[in-house]
């Protein structure tokens, strides 16, 4: 069994990527091809934003959206305490200073009156200026956004939506991805919409920002690519890779979203009696880049996974150790008493395998197995 199982993604749709992954090879237009600007197209009409503006990997694009606003030292950027690595690590490599928040035990997503605290703390401190928000679709699901906004609003600061496991996911109707001022996401090949390497894109109604955003993608380039306004990177998607995004966003749309969707109301149809199954509130739809279960404690989760991979069933765990207590953040370290949810869900959670190309006798193996397992040595 694969947790995402990339091969039988291929197998359904193998014709139309080799046709398009040959026709780059065949033009030989690798860099900045045609396909590039059809797919930020499509991605922009698809997720309701002016602008897409495609780039070699989402932590890049989290990056591009920093340098764009010029945040820098003595900048404080606020970040879910319980997230991948990368969201923080983008505040830190502008020379910012990145402020934990911790999360809704429910959602997963960063809670805004912890967001609320953590800037009334930062200001009082005096030693940073509150600048920006990144807030975090974690899981696939779209963070609590009317809230979210209402803050950064009331404090004048930027938000940035972190969309990397959230593309296709939605809130009352709105896309992921269109919710920040800019907003960004991962097309890494496990996310909801994948490619074949690594990539990534930004997303903005701002024309502005969109315009500073494609010249520091071509290391800052102006009217060309030898005329250089302001210090940039090196951040292009490559042409394969997008004509490969564009045969799977089409699938993405027809069926995939819908697919997943109901493997994962499966799973919560047959799993709710015996573990915390993850929250979906009202208004809410999410892409479900994982589908996270909660067990009683980090004991039973150890045993569990041990238990399925025995029987052939992969599980993640998403994520083992907070952000304030990485090692790379000890210069910046927060008081522990502050991540009360983030530091229970470290020791709690464990993903299961999910794809949209999942059959209902996969669904069930996993299912029987964590019954059993949690009906012995769970309780």
């Amino acid at each position: 069994m694969q947790f995402r199982d990339l091969k039988a993604q291929y197998q359904a749709l193998k014709s139309e990527i080799d046709q398009a992954v040959s026709q780059v090879i065949t033009d030989s237009n690798f860099i900045s091809g045609k396909q590039v600007t059809e797919l930020e197209k499509s991605l922009a009409e698809y997720v309701g934003v002016k602008h897409c503006i495609a780039c070699a990997n989402g932590t890049d694009a989290l990056t591009l959206a920093l340098m764009a606003w010029g945040i820098n030292e003595g900048d404080a950027v606020f970040v879910p305490d319980f997230t991948f690595f990368s969201t923080g690590e983008v505040v830190s490599f502008e020379g910012a200073l990145p402020v934990f928040v911790d999360v809704d035990k429910e959602t997963f997503n960063m809670n805004p009156d912890s967001l609320e605290q953590a800037i009334k703390k930062t200001l009082a401190q005096g030693k940073a200026v509150p600048k920006a928000v990144i807030a975090v679709d974690l899981f696939g699901q779209p963070a609590d956004y009317g809230r979210i906004r209402a803050i950064t609003d009331k404090y004048g600061l930027k938000l940035l939506e972190d969309g990397a496991q959230g593309f296709g996911g939605s809130l009352n109707g709105k896309r992921a991805c269109s919710f920040g001022d800019i907003s960004t996401t991962s097309f890494f090949p496990a996310k909801p919409l994948g490619c074949y390497g690594d990539g990534g894109a930004v997303f903005t109604d701002d024309d502005l920002a969109a315009d500073v955003i494609r010249s520091i993608r071509i290391h800052g380039k102006g009217e060309c690519k030898y005329d250089n306004v302001r210090i940039g990177m090196n951040s292009r998607l490559d042409t394969i890779q997008a004509a490969v995004l564009q045969v799977k966003l089409k699938a993405f749309e027809q069926y995939e979203l819908e697919n997943v969707n109901a493997a994962a109301q499966e799973y919560t149809k047959l799993l709710k009696d015996v573990v915390k199954t993850p929250v979906v509130p009202e208004g809410y739809y999410s892409s479900w880049a994982q589908y996270t279960i909660q067990l009683k404690n980090q004991k039973v989760r150890e045993g569990l996974q041990a238990y399925l991979k025995e029987n052939g069933i992969p599980s993640m765990v998403y994520y083992p150790k907070p952000m304030h207590s990485q090692k790379a953040f000890e210069d910046v370290r927060q008081d522990e008493k502050d991540f009360p949810n983030t530091t229970e869900l470290c020791d709690r959670v464990l993903a299961l395998p999910i794809h949209p190309y999942m059959k209902q006798e996969d669904i069930m193996q996993v299912v029987d197995y964590t019954r059993n397992y949690i009906n012995i040595y769970g309780k």
